[in-house]
Order: structure tokens, then C-alpha cells, then sequence
């Protein structure tokens, strides 16, 4: 970040009026909005738009508002205490618990950055005909050349991932203008929560776990705990508030791409070809019914999802291992921990799709964590002070979190093979 931009951001804390004042803290909610457009979301999204058409945009809806709901709340830890999510509960957890948390933390980004890193893979893989070990070794080299921008500070890095974010968003919304959308039927989606069977619970719980994202929890606190450093706290307020609101701008562009997704699945699927659950046999199938510009947009938006999602599983990834257990290793090693199990799926002949979808079933499943700890600490006044959330605010949290809890609980007990009251199989 330039001392210009630091000036006029003091200046903006101070009082003083400026137009456009708001852009200046525009960045970490971008940043972290990409987890919740990752590939992970397009095969969830996929499954569910071909097999119940748009039944389940609710699914999406609900998703998203608890997400804007717990990143704003992570945004306000780290600009309040100065501390990340992982190093609060390092200083505050006895440390079998620290090291328990640590363990399913990096798990779940694992499983985070297998999706992305896949998605991107195979999306090139698609496009250009190559093998897909020759996507998944282009989208390694890309992903760090980006990496390389943190090192020029905060505002390269956001350009970068903003202009990616952008091109997903263009993609879909040339995919808008191309596929027939029955737009009366994705309103009663939207508004008229069902849930047909125990397939489409199993999707639910994927849309949750690819919208709603741990690593993001995380790292939403620590893009904002050094951004902009105030002891003042009006001047925190002020924070907090354009914080807010870049949370619920962010976020609403995530979750309207989200929603495209699955009404474009719908659309184009579901009627004659609800079987599709795959993103190959998506973009095969998009090209006769859509024609070739709707499979290549479905595509390039992939490419730029699992590569820029894969660059902030990585930064997420390292924010978990330095506040947890204060270790910083490379960036280039961090990769390749993060990017083996991709390498070890593929090796197997594992279908990348399903990987795609159990490993959004993991992530919700390890959500609890960091969804649990913000809570403990968002209101707790010696750590936030007068910022402590409370009222409906708190109440709505928990709510949230009660949600996907009971939800990870459903979806554990219809692994175990037991019927699910109410469901179908």
C-alpha cells in the first residue's frame, strides 16, 4: 500500500469528508469472497441445478447471508484486537485444545485447496485438450507468479484477485443472457425452502461447506487486523462500518454468481439432462444445447475460480500455521503440501467431480471450529471492548451456526447409513 493511500486512509479515520472514502478500505472482503466462488461451489452447484432444478437456490440463499453474516463478524475481530482468529485461540485455549483446532484447521485447507487447485486444472485441461497433469502444473506456476504480489503489499494483490473476481462475474453474466431461464420457478426456488431427498440434503450440506468456508474465517481477521491500525475507537468504528459494508457488497456479488450457477445448470440441464453432476460432462453438454461461447465462458470462469481461490487457500493456509503454532515455512513449500492431495486423487483415478464434492461435505463438516471460536471471542468484552457483538446480532450468529451444526449432524447420521425422518432415499 502507498503512503498516499495510507494518508488518505488516516485522513478518512480522522473525519475528514472525502468522496469515495469507502474505496480506500475496499480489499479484504474481495479477497476472501473468492473463497465462496471456488470450484468446489461449481460442482455442488452443478449437482444440484441438473438434479432439482432450482429447488434448492434457497440452499444458496441461506448459505450466503450466514456467510456475509460470519465474515463480517471476523472482519471486526481482526480490526478491533489487532490479532487474528488462530492467534486468539492459541492465547486463550489450553494448548491440546490450540493444537486440535490447528489439526482440523489444516485439514479443511487441504480439502479447500484440493478443490480449487483440481477445479483450475481441469479447467484448462477442458479448454486446451491437455492432459490434466498439464493443467494442474500450469495452474501451480500461475498460482505463485500471483503469490509474488503479496510481496508488494496489500493493493497488488487485490487488483489481481479483483480483476479476477470480475472476470467470473462477466462469464456468468454472459451465461444469464444465453441460457432459457424459467425466472418464475427460480423465485419459488429462492423463496420456498424443500428438500426432496437425502441426495439433495448431501448437496445442501456441500453448497453450506462451499459457501460458507473456514479458511476464510480465518483469514478474513488477519487481512484486516494490520490494514489499518488505530488505538482510537471512533476511529475503529469507522472501520468497522466501511468494513461492513464491503462485506455485504463482496459477498452479495458472490452469492448472485453463486445463484447463476445453479440456474444455469437448471436451465440447461435438468429437463432431459438432470444424470449431468460432472463439470467434464457440463461443459460436453453445454456446447450443443447453449452452443461453443456458453461452454467456453462456463470454462474461463472455472479457471480464473480455482486459480485465484487456490492463491488465497495458500495465504489462508499460512495465516493458519503462523497463529496456531507460530511457524512460518516458504511459500513454495506451503504449495506443494497443499497441492499433494490433488496430485494423489488424480494418481488414483479418483472422478475429480466427486472430489470436488466430498471435499465441500469435509469442509462443512470442519466448519464448527473456527464458526464456534469467533463466537466465543466476538462477544467477549475484554477481548472486543464496546465492539463485543450482542443482541440480534449475537442471537442471529448463533442461530447460524446451529444451522450448519444440525445440518453436519444430519448429514453424519445418513452416512452412518440410518434414515433421515422425513427424506427419501
Amino acid at each position: 500500500m502507498s503512503d498516499r493511500t495510507r494518508s488518505a486512509m488516516a485522513e478518512v479515520l480522522a473525519g475528514s469528508p472525502r468522496r469515495g472514502a469507502m474505496w480506500l478500505f475496499f480489499g479484504p472482503a474481495v479477497i476472501a469472497s473468492v473463497a465462496y466462488m471456488d470450484p468446489g461451489n461449481y460442482a455442488t452447484n452443478i449437482g444440484a441445478g441438473a438434479g432439482y432444478g432450482y429447488k434448492l437456490l434457497w440452499v444458496v440463499l441461506a448459505a450466503n447471508l450466514i456467510a456475509m453474516l460470519f465474515q463480517g463478524i471476523s472482519a471486526r475481530v481482526g480490526i478491533v484486537t489487532g490479532k487474528n482468529l488462530a492467534e486468539l485461540s492459541r492465547e486463550n485455549f489450553s494448548k491440546p485444545v490450540t493444537i486440535a483446532m490447528w489439526i482440523v484447521s489444516e485439514i479443511a485447507a487441504m480439502a479447500t485447496d484440493l478443490a480449487e487447485f483440481l477445479g483450475g486444472a481441469l479447467g484448462l485441461s477442458l479448454l486446451f485438450g491437455w492432459p490434466l497433469i498439464w493443467g494442474m502444473g500450469v495452474t501451480a506456476v500461475v498460482t505463485y507468479a500471483i503469490l509474488m504480489f503479496e510481496r508488494g503489499g496489500f493493493r497488488p494483490m487485490e487488483i489481481v484477485i479483483g480483476a479476477l473476481v470480475a472476470l467470473i462475474g462477466a462469464c456468468y453474466l454472459a451465461e444469464m443472457f444465453v441460457a432459457p431461464v424459467d425466472w418464475g420457478s427460480a423465485l419459488a426456488g429462492l423463496t420456498t425452502p424443500t428438500m426432496p431427498d437425502a441426495r439433495a440434503l448431501t448437496i445442501a450440506v456441500g453448497i453450506i461447506g462451499a459457501t460458507v468456508m473456514p479458511h476464510a474465517i480465518f483469514l478474513h481477521s488477519g487481512l484486516t487486523q494490520h490494514r489499518a491500525l488505530t488505538s482510537d475507537p471512533a476511529q475503529k468504528a469507522r472501520l468497522v462500518s466501511f468494513s461492513n459494508r464491503e462485506v455485504i457488497i463482496a459477498l452479495a456479488v458472490a452469492g448472485m454468481v453463486n445463484m447463476a450457477m445453479v440456474i444455469m445448470a437448471a436451465s440447461a440441464f435438468h429437463q432431459g439432462h438432470a444424470e449431468v453432476a460432472e463439470i467434464e460432462t457440463a461443459y460436453h453438454t453445454l456446447t450443443p444445447l447453449l452452443g461453443g461461447f456458453a461452454a467456453a465462458a462456463f470454462l474461463t470462469s472455472l479457471i480464473a475460480s480455482g486459480i485465484s481461490s487456490s492463491v488465497v487457500g495458500t495465504m489462508a493456509g499460512q495465516l493458519i500455521m503462523q497463529g496456531f503454532i507460530r511457524r512460518h515455512i516458504p511459500v513454495w513449500l506451503r504449495r506443494v503440501i497443499t497441492m499433494a492431495p490433488a496430485f494423489v486423487v488424480v494418481w488414483l483415478g479418483v472422478n475429480t467431480t466427486e472430489a470436488l464434492v466430498m471435499s465441500q461435505v469435509v469442509l462443512s463438516i470442519a466448519l464448527p471450529v473456527p464458526m464456534v471460536a469467533l463466537l466465543v471471542f466476538a462477544r467477549r468484552p475484554d477481548i472486543m471492548g464496546r465492539f463485543a457483538i450482542r443482541g440480534p446480532v449475537l442471537w442471529l450468529a448463533v442461530l447460524g451456526a446451529t444451522v450448519v451444526l444440525g445440518l453436519n449432524f444430519v448429514l453424519l447420521w445418513q452416512s452412518a447409513g440410518l434414515p433421515v425422518p422425513g427424506l427419501v432415499e
